[in-house]
């Protein structure tokens, strides 16, 4: 996700200022965080990669969401409907900003600029936030497997504005993600290649088609 305004400013702001605000650090595979505490919590991954996973009753995992450095996150964004509890899982390293949402117009008894930074930019954020929903969206109401990995592979090749790119998930998360089958995923992969639509070496793809 692409923000506009300094994330480190921001961050050194809040460090040094805002006694509301927590910065922790989560090591791979920790739970970052659970929805169904709901505690009207708001978080920005600072630095590394994270899963927002939904397990159903029979074990299923699905990836609602990838979040990468600058993503913004949190049980604020979502109404818990069901008794499946969404985590955010820390797939490498991760330094996460905590902050509660209610707490957003309250500025500290140091009068810090935190608050302040976070209002104005926060509809940005979640601008961001609602155009990758969009694209997840869009991807899910595709009907088969393939459209829905050129779907996914056109628009990560957009987003990194080249026909090659890595993929930001191990193939058992893809099909988590796009909610396939991995198998008949890996197929689909194998036809995609032999057919001249893709190369593939480990988790890097070539788009041939576009």
């Amino acid at each position: 996700m692409n923000i506009s305004f300094n994330i480190q400013n921001f961050i050194h702001e809040f460090a040094n200022n805002c006694h509301r605000a927590q910065k922790k650090t989560f090591f791979k595979n920790e739970i970052i965080s659970s929805y169904i505490k709901n505690r009207n919590q708001l978080c920005i991954l600072i630095d590394g990669e994270a899963n927002l996973v939904r397990y159903d009753f029979n074990g299923n995992r699905t990836i609602v969401e990838h979040f990468s450095n600058n993503a913004i996150f949190g049980e604020v964004f979502y109404t818990i409907t069901t008794n499946n509890e969404l985590l955010v899982e820390a797939r490498k390293k991760c330094e996460v900003l905590f902050f509660s949402y209610q707490n957003l117009h309250n500025k500290c008894r140091n009068n810090c600029k935190f608050h302040q930074i976070l209002s104005e930019n926060l509809p940005e954020l979640i601008l961001n936030k609602v155009t990758d929903l969009n694209m997840r969206i869009e991807l899910l109401t595709k009907r088969s497997i393939r459209d829905k990995l050129i779907g996914y592979f056109s628009m990560l090749s957009t987003r990194n504005l080249n026909k090659s790119f890595s993929l930001p998930f191990s193939l058992t998360d893809l099909a988590d993600y796009l909610s396939i089958d991995r198998s008949a995923m890996m197929r689909e992969l194998k036809l995609l290649r032999e057919e001249g639509f893709i190369e593939k070496n480990k988790n890097k793809i070539t788009l041939l088609y576009k």
